[in-house]
C-alpha cells in the first residue's frame, strides 16, 4: 500500500553548487578551535609510518600511494624511489611531489620484483626514507594486497592495530569455529599468537550465547588499540572461565556466568591485566558486549563497552561502561545502567566529540553519554525508538557543530528517519508516515555535488540533509543504503554493498542494481563476511587518505585487502589520524560508515590540523 510521507524542516536553506565536482588539493592546516570552544590538550594517537603500498593499475603501470600524516608540516613534499630486483634505488619523479600523495610509475620492469619507498622533503631537504613495499615479479594486475593466514574456520571480523610498534597496521581476527579463537598476525602474515575462547564460546546464539562468545549478531566483545599509549597496540577481549591465552595459560573461575575484560599483549596474546564485568545483571545470565575506543577525558584512550542481556520477560538489560589501562592495571572509570530511562539503543555505538571541547562522548542511536558516564541527552522523548543505523558527522558545512541522522525500526508513531543537532539532541527535521514505520537501512555521505553538504538516504528516498530537500524522488533510483567508501579520488563518496564498489551519478541516476561498477570483489576471490554482505573490516589503513576494504578468500587462508589503483591530486592527511574516524575504526556492531569530524565532500574547505601528538615518541 502506498504511504503518505510528511516532511518538516527547521531553519535550513538550500544553496546550489555547480554540478561539476572540483578536485580540491587539501593540505594539513593549523590547529583551530571548533565552534568557538577553547582548544583542549592534544590526544596521543598512533605514530604511523608512511603506509607505502603499490598495486598494478594496468599492464604497464603501478600506482604507488603513501600517507600524509596528521602533523606533517605545511608544504611537505615527497620523492618516490624504486629498487628493481634488489638493485640500487632510482628516484622516479623529476620534481618534488606536493599534490596528491600517490605516483604512477610507468617505467618499471614488471617481470622482476620492484620495491618502493618515499622520502619526505621539507624546506628542500630530503628526510629519512619510509619503509619499503615490494611488488613481486609478474604480480597480478589487481587493486589488492594479499596477506597469508594459517588454515582455519570462517572469519567474521578483522581489527587493526600496530602490534609490533613499527608504525604500520597488523591484524587480529576471529575464527567462527566451536570453540571460537582469536588470532594475531603481523602485516606480512606472520602468525603471532592464538587465543582459544574456551568451552563458554560454543553457545553462539546471537542474543543469549555463552559467556565468552565473541562476534555474533551485533556483538563483538573485542577491539584493538594502543590503550597505554606506549607505541604498541593491545587487544581487549571479554572473557570467562576456560579461555586459553596466547602464552598457554588458562583463565579459570568457578562461575561460568562471571565475565571479565582482559587486556592482551599485542605481540604474545598473554594477559597483561583483567577486570571484572559488573554483576548488576548477573541474575539474567552473561552479557554480550560491543567494544570500542574513545578519549573520554580528552587525553587518554578508554575502552568503551556496550553490554546487554535478556530478562525472562524478553526485555533487555543495558549497561555501558568505560575502563582505562595504565600499562599495569585495568581500572573501571564508570558504569551506566539504563534501568527504566527512556534511552533507546540500536546496533551501533560511536565515540565522538559532539561539542568540540576535545573530549569524546559515547553515542547510541537514541541517546548520548558524556565522557564521565552521565546522560547528556536522550532522543526518546522526541519519539525515537530502536533502529539499525545512525550516523554522526559534519553533514552541514554551514551549521555549527556535528549533525546526526538515524532511521527507525517498527516505530508505532510512524517516525521513519530524523536529522538532529548532535551537540544537544534537538531535532532539525523528521520524516513520518502513516502507520508503523520500519526503515532497515540508512546512509549519510556527500554523493551529490550539486547541493552543499551531505546527502542522507534510506528506503524512503534521498535527501540533501542540510536543506531537507528530496533530491531523488524516485526511490528505485536512489543508491542502496549500506556503506560508503572513498575510493576513486574525487571528494564525493563511493558506495560499498555486497562486494560491489559503485558510483552513483546524480545527473544520470540508475537503479541500485545497475549503478556504475568500479570493482567486484568476487572477481578477485573475495567472499563476504559480516551479515553476508560486508567485509571483515574497512578503513584507511594503507596508502593515502582513501579507504581499504578487507575480505578473506573462500578458503579463509588469505586476507584480501582492496586498496585503490586510481591516482588523485587531492591531498588529505590520513583519516586514521582524525580522532573521530580512528575511534570509529575500533567499533563493529552492524558495520557502518566511519566519519571524520570535518566536512569531507564537494566544495570542502581545508580541514584543520588534528589536535594530536604521536604515542611512544
Amino acid at each position: 500500500m502506498k504511504q503518505s510521507i510528511k516532511v518538516s524542516l527547521a531553519g535550513a536553506t538550500a544553496v546550489l553548487l555547480s554540478a561539476a565536482a572540483t578536485t580540491l588539493g587539501v593540505d594539513a592546516g593549523a590547529a583551530t578551535p571548533t565552534d568557538g570552544v577553547a582548544a583542549a590538550a592534544a590526544r596521543p594517537m598512533e605514530n604511523l609510518g608512511r603506509g607505502v603500498v603499490a598495486v598494478r593499475s594496468g599492464n604497464t603501470s603501478v600506482l604507488v600511494s603513501w600517507r600524509l600524516l596528521g602533523l606533517d608540516p605545511d608544504g611537505i613534499g615527497f620523492n618516490v624511489y624504486r629498487s628493481t630486483a634488489g638493485g640500487q634505488e632510482v628516484k622516479l619523479n623529476s620534481a618534488v611531489l606536493t599534490q596528491g600523495t600517490n605516483f604512477t610509475d610507468s617505467t618499471a620492469d614488471l617481470t622482476r620484483s620492484n620495491s618502493y619507498r618515499v622520502r619526505p622533503v621539507i624546506n628542500g631537504a630530503e628526510q629519512p626514507p619510509s619503509g619499503a613495499f615490494t611488488l613481486t615479479a609478474n604480480h597480478a594486475v589487481e587493486p589488492a594486497v594479499r596477506v597469508p593466514l594459517r588454515a582455519g574456520g570462517p572469519v567474521k571480523f578483522v581489527w587493526v592495530g600496530d602490534l609490533d610498534g613499527d608504525g604500520e597496521y597488523d591484524f587480529v581476527l576471529d575464527r567462527q569455529t566451536s570453540p571460537q579463537t582469536l588470532e594475531a598476525y603481523r602485516r606480512d602474515g606472520q602468525l603471532l599468537w592464538s587465543v582459544n575462547m574456551g568451552p563458554n564460546s560454543t553457545n553462539q546464539n546471537n542474543i543469549e550465547g555463552g559467556s565468552s562468545t565473541i562476534d555474533v549478531g551485533h556483538n563483538d566483545g573485542v577491539t584493538v588499540y594502543d590503550f597505554d599509549s606506549d607505541g604498541r597496540a593491545e587487544v581487549a577481549v571479554r572473557i570467562a572461565g576456560g579461555v586459553r591465552f596466547g602464552n598457554g595459560t588458562t583463565f579459570t573461575h568457578s562461575d561460568n556466568n562471571r565475565q571479565f575484560i582482559a587486556i592482551l599483549d599485542g605481540m604474545t596474546g598473554a594477559p597483561r591485566a583483567t577486570a571484572p564485568v559488573p554483576t548488576d545483571y548477573l541474575a539474567d545470565g552473561p552479557m554480550y558486549a560491543r567494544f570500542g575506543v574513545g578519549y573520554l577525558d580528552g587525553s587518554r584512550p578508554s575502552l568503551v563497552a556496550f553490554m546487554k542481556n535478556r530478562r525472562g520477560n524478553g526485555a533487555f538489560n543495558l549497561m555501558m561502561g568505560a575502563w582505562q589501562f595504565t600499562g599495569q592495571s585495568l581500572t573501571q572509570q564508570w558504569k551506566w545502567l539504563r534501568g527504566n530511562q527512556n534511552t533507546p539503543d540500536g546496533h551501533n555505538t560511536r565515540a565522538i566529540d559532539v561539542d568540540g571541547d576535545g573530549t569524546d562522548e559515547v553515542a547510541e542511536i537514541g541517546f548520548v553519554l558524556n565522557g564521565n558516564g552521565t546522560l547528556r541527552y536522550s532522543l526518546g522523548p522526541a519519539g525515537v525508538i530502536h533502529g539499525d543505523r545512525f550516523h554522526i558527522a559534519k553533514m552541514d558545512p554551514n551549521r555549527p557543530g556535528l549533525q546526526g541522522y538515524g532511521v527507525q525500526q517498527d516505530n508505532p508513531s510512524g517516525l521513519r528517519e530524523y536529522y538532529y543537532d548532535a551537540t544537544n539532541g534537538s531535532i532539525i527535521w523528521r520524516h513520518t508516515a502513516s502507520g508503523t514505520a520500519d526503515v532497515g537501512r540508512g546512509m549519510a555521505g556527500d554523493i551529490d555535488p550539486r547541493f552543499p553538504g551531505m546527502e542522507v538516504w534510506s528506503f524512503s528516498g534521498l535527501y540533501n540533509a542540510p536543506a531537507n530537500r528530496l533530491t531523488e524522488p524516485n526511490t528505485s533510483l536512489r543508491p542502496w543504503p549500506q556503506l560508503g567508501l572513498w575510493w576513486d579520488g574525487d571528494l564525493t563518496m563511493e558506495l560499498l554493498n555486497d562486494g560491489k564498489f559503485e558510483k552513483w551519478d546524480p545527473n544520470n541516476p540508475k537503479p541500485s542494481n545497475s549503478l556504475t561498477r568500479l570493482l567486484t570483489t568476487s572477481n578477485y576471490g573475495a567472499v563476504d563476511a559480516s551479515q553476508d554482505v560486508q567485509p571483515t573490516f574497512y578503513g584507511d589503513i594503507l596508502g593515502d587518505w582513501r579507504e581499504e576494504a578487507v575480505y578473506t578468500n573462500a578458503s579463509h587462508n588469505q586476507l584480501i585487502i582492496f586498496t585503490t589503483d586510481r591516482p588523485t591530486s587531492t591531498r588529505l592527511y590520513t583519516l586514521a589520524h582524525n580522532p573521530a574516524y580512528r575511534n570509529a575504526m575500533t567499533f563493529k556492531g552492524y558495520m557502518q560508515s566511519h566519519h571524520v569530524d570535518y566536512f569531507l565532500g564537494a566544495g570542502m574547505t581545508r580541514p584543520p590540523r588534528p589536535n594530536i601528538t604521536y604515542s611512544g615518541s
